[in-house]
């Protein structure tokens, strides 16, 4: 990975500053469960899948947020919440202060598709989305001048050439040939496909966009590409970024500060350095173990988890990760853990966990740490035996999924 990261170090500033005036996205008590309806007629509710449980952070302004978990942890649908492109279940989110779950969008009681009056609209010019799949994500019958040059459209740039000038300028800022604007998406690779849609969500100027796994459908070597790109863009445009991505290694890369979600719940949130340096949540361990290691020299242990993933829809009573935590084992199985709900709270001033025992993390589960790679503050750490100890095993051992 090429990405530059040695002009983060005023951003990083700026995000750990804590300042009101700072934030641009806040999201409190975030609720998103989808039902699940059965009987005869499919028509009763027999339940509900749990996808976003309660999750609450701030984005400020000119910061990239990282955000990081399993799939089916509910990432994706926490973004798509956040730009209300499907309603919450409860929670609120502020956008520039204002309470964007209150207002009402076009199409809403009887209004119009595009209706002027709409409040939301004007918001939804504020925020942007690029989609995961380039290939899904643009319409076909669409030339590339019609995709990008919709959104300017919509919100009352009308002037066909105004618009087109707007559409090659855009191109050649994502890297892009001009005379590309009569081509339509089937004539585009993939990396091509997601500049595209990158320079849609630049089109009507927006203030935050939410990149969901903009790079998880590409090649390495075209990855690095994007993501460079998105970082020129935050610089010249003062974007702000939600980065939702499984690669570890491509959120250190690109984000200021990390979340890290687990079946619903966000589990632990710092900054990179904070948080890659000295997880204090034993989930957040176990991801950092999996990422690829670079250097076939490096002996790196990976640190493997026990059972399978709970259902959404039943979630496990108490902490929702103790089903299949490391840290617990090594406690002597706590009653706590599966009893009584872990607040998500300040461990350390801008690093939040949700974790009963994150204290004990260092000195209980040193040595784990120190296997797969981690730093411990702690230096008796590693003195301490390998009572009850998960399975951390060489990367060489493991059995290809």
């Amino acid at each position: 990975m090429t990405v530059d990261t040695t002009t983060r170090a005023a951003t990083l500033d700026r995000a750990g500053s804590g300042e009101a005036g700072d934030v641009l996205v806040s999201a409190r008590d975030i609720v998103k469960h989808f039902e699940i309806r059965g009987g005869a007629l499919g028509v009763t509710k027999v339940g509900a899948v749990r996808a976003v449980d309660g999750v609450s952070f701030d984005v400020r302004r000119g910061e990239t947020l990282g955000l990081v978990g399993e799939s089916g942890c509910g990432k994706t649908t926490l973004g798509k919440v956040i730009l209300r492109l499907i309603q919450p279940t409860s929670g609120t989110v502020l956008f520039k202060n204002e309470r964007i779950f209150d207002v009402p969008s076009a199409g809403e009681k009887g209004k119009a598709y595009y209706a002027p009056a709409s409040k939301m609209k004007k918001i939804r010019r504020d925020m942007q989305v690029v989609f995961q799949d380039p290939y899904a994500s643009l319409n076909p019958r669409m030339s590339v001048g019609e995709i990008v040059g919709e959104g300017p459209m919509v919100h009352g740039l009308r002037d066909k050439k105004k618009r087109e000038a707007l559409v090659r300028e855009l191109l050649g800022k994502v890297g892009l040939n001009q005379s590309h604007i009569h081509r339509y998406p089937h004539e585009f690779s993939g990396g091509q496909r997601q500049r595209i849609g990158i320079a849609r969500a630049l089109a009507v100027n927006p203030d935050f966009i939410v990149c969901d796994e903009p790079v998880s459908a590409l090649d390495v070597s075209i990855q690095s590409q994007v993501l460079n790109l998105l970082d020129d863009l935050q610089k010249e445009f003062g974007l702000t970024y939600l980065f939702i991505a499984h690669n570890l290694a491509v959120v250190e890369h690109i984000s200021d500060r990390v979340g890290v979600m687990y079946l619903g719940k966000m589990v632990e949130m710092a900054t990179v350095g904070d948080l890659y340096a000295d997880p204090r949540h034993p989930y957040t361990v176990a991801l950092l173990s999996a990422i690829p290691n670079p250097s076939p020299r490096l002996k790196k242990k990976r640190l493997v988890l026990k059972g399978d993933i709970p259902s959404p829809a039943n979630p496990p009573s108490g902490c929702r990760f103790h089903t299949r935590c490391w840290l617990r084992e090594r406690l002597g199985n706590p009653e706590r853990c599966a009893t009584e709900d872990p607040e998500f709270r300040d461990f350390r001033p801008g690093h939040q966990v949700a974790c009963h025992f994150s204290e004990e993390m260092n000195t209980v589960g040193g040595e784990i740490k120190a296997a797969i790679g981690l730093d411990v503050s702690d230096p008796a750490a590693a003195n301490i035996p390998p009572a009850s100890a998960p399975a951390v095993e060489d990367p060489s051992e493991i059995a290809p999924a």
